[in-house]
């Protein structure tokens, strides 16, 4: 099992969720975060006053997978969220030892 953690320009939401789900994942979690890389932020004006933006929005998407599918997730991801400017993202690959569904008590691969 594999847990893929992607960080996406908050406008590709809709796009990734949708190329997933079209690959037959079925759960993922997204959460709204603030970060920077390359990128270093951006000066903006307000009122006539100019300001460094150092923090950019940014959404951080968690999806537990089967390792048979990392490929093609990866795919998904990289396909939907790509605009091919500065700031599209990363995609962070971690193993998952275990993986356990509340109600039911599953695990592994069957929790997910």
């Amino acid at each position: 099992m594999k847990l893929v953690t992607a960080i996406i320009k908050p406008f590709k939401l809709d796009d990734v969720r949708e190329a997933l789900s079209e690959i037959g994942v079925t759960g993922v979690t997204a959460t709204e975060v603030k970060g920077f890389g390359r990128q270093k932020g951006h000066t903006e004006l307000y009122r006539g006053a100019e300001y460094v933006v150092d923090f950019l929005p940014k959404v951080k998407l968690e999806v537990a997978i089967d390792s048979g599918l990392l490929d093609s997730v990866i795919e998904a991801i990289s396909k939907a969220a790509n605009t091919g400017k500065i700031g599209d993202g990363k995609i962070f690959v971690s193993s998952l030892e275990q993986a356990i569904r509340i109600r039911t008590g599953e695990t592994g691969s069957e929790a997910l």
